[in-house]
């Protein structure tokens, strides 16, 4: 779409606000709105101003200034306001040099798809990520001087079934047993599925809905593979269907990686392939019917795991769900069918269409933007050094002997871990240009300042449980 394509169905469709939306450095969605009076074919290049101090990990408040440049083929009607509202994704320019600014996380994926193309490797990076999420009735959380708590709550939690609800009429998934029975024990099959249906109508593909494996509702959509900036935004729409959806029927929905005790977390499996001039490019004839490359890929991913995670699990939370032993794939190991393998070689169709790697250890927490981006530059130098992932890890993981176990590298165990090997380890992630060592440095500064050490200062809830008394 053209911004007079643009201008056009603004007019057919009665638009009066135009919403200019940008993703900020952590990978919030945020926005501004203009009367559409004010958008005008100059304003795809000229763009609108606003203050880039206020936004977290940008501009200093002497150099606030900035430009957002509306994408035109990003054009979509908001489905929850009221008044009819055009929604347009926008670039992050600097007003003095008129360059991209090199901090906003769609110029770093953008430059991921031009890199692709130098290396005639391939011509187009898909990606299909399952966001696993949380709809939950009830949160409620503080963090102060003297006090913290974290309180959530759903008519699914199987901690409730001893509660009066006039009646309780039971009907809660035990824990782990969410994945994934039908309704009356599914609470939210008519909600995921108007999730589902507006994603449709905004013009993303689904392909399923379910339950999943936790009690209180988590739950997954799955998008249709797209090139990754097309995918980037998708995964900025998703986040905001979701949750709007929800808070429409009273529910809210939360993509943090581990909000219960006990019970199973919300992880981002993604999937990546490579194409070239339509062909795909991981089909072969190696292990589980896939290509070289693909192998090689899959050592690329698994030399930067450690690094990858600085943005592909990028929160404190991450960690609580990256715990050996339990649910989630921290060991870096390949296979076909095991999903204990950090990365799996998914083995539901034998068409060489389908063939990719599904790379298991992400939260939805990421930044999609830069964890996309991220993934494929190590999957870009995994292919570039030819990469050996060494053999396949058919057994169960979390069956091995110890013995067996010391031999298998796990991922990091927590954030500033991850952060640590970013720090040895993000020369790939800088070929291209692609990312900067402005935008590895200010990451690093910021999750350290910002989250670490916050965290790392507060006395823990759980610890008065342990201590107290001593």
């Amino acid at each position: 779409m053209k911004p007079i394509d643009v201008l056009a169905m603004a007019k057919e469709k009665g638009v009066k606000v135009v919403d200019l939306r940008f993703m900020d450095f952590p990978g919030v969605w945020q926005h501004f709105s203009v009367p559409i009076r004010e958008l005008e074919e100059s304003s795809f290049e000229e763009g609108f101003g606003f203050d880039g101090s206020s936004i977290r990990g940008w501009q200093p408040i002497n150099a606030s200034d900035m430009l957002v440049i509306p994408d035109a083929s990003t054009a979509k009607i908001d489905p929850f306001f009221e008044i009819p509202t055009l929604v347009l994704i926008c670039d992050i320019v600097d007003p003095t040099t008129l360059q991209p600014y090199s901090r906003d996380p769609r110029y770093v994926a953008k430059k991921v798809e031009s890199y692709l193309k130098t290396t005639g490797i391939g011509d187009t990076l898909y990606i299909g990520p399952e966001a696993e999420f949380f709809i939950f009735d009830d949160v409620r959380f503080e963090s102060s001087q003297n006090r913290a708590f974290y309180e959530l709550d759903s008519i699914e939690g199987a901690w409730n079934t001893g509660r009066d609800e006039g009646p309780n009429q039971g009907y809660k998934p035990r824990y782990k047993e969410g994945y994934f029975p039908v309704p009356p024990m599914d609470k939210f099959q008519d909600l995921r599925t108007e999730m589902l249906l507006t994603l449709e109508e905004l013009g993303i593909d689904i392909e399923a809905q379910h339950h999943e494996v936790a009690s209180g509702g988590q739950a997954e959509i799955d998008m249709r593979f797209k090139p990754l900036l097309e995918m980037g935004d998708q995964l900025a729409w998703f986040k905001y269907v979701l949750k709007n959806v929800a808070y429409k029927h009273g529910h809210t929905v939360t993509f943090m990686p581990k909000p219960l005790f006990g019970d199973n977390g919300s992880g981002m499996h993604t999937h990546v392939s490579i194409w070239k001039e339509g062909k795909p490019l991981f089909a072969g004839d190696k292990y589980a019917g896939v290509s070289q490359q693909a192998l090689y890929a899959i050592g690329g991913i698994l030399k930067h795991c450690k690094a990858l995670c600085a943005f592909t699990n990028p929160t404190t939370n991450s960690y609580k769900r990256l715990v050996p032993g339990f649910e989630a794939p921290v060991n870096l190991a390949y296979s076909s069918r095991n999903r204990s393998a950090a990365i799996r070689i998914p083995m539901y169709s034998s068409s060489p269409k389908a063939k990719r790697i599904e790379f298991r250890t992400p939260d939805p927490s990421c930044n999609g933007y830069l964890a996309f981006s991220a993934i494929s530059m190590a999957v870009l130098d995994g292919i570039q050094n030819k990469m050996d992932p060494g053999d396949p890890l058919d057994k169960n993981i979390y069956d091995l002997p110890p013995e067996e176990m010391a031999n298998v590298p796990s991922a990091p165990g927590s954030l500033e871990e991850s952060l640590a090997a970013l720090k040895a380890d993000h020369e790939f992630l800088m070929k291209g240009d692609v990312f900067t060592q402005d935008v590895i440095d200010m990451w690093i500064d910021y999750k350290i300042d910002a989250e670490i050490n916050p965290v790392k200062l507060r006395p823990h809830p759980h610890e008065f449980s342990l201590y107290f008394d001593i």
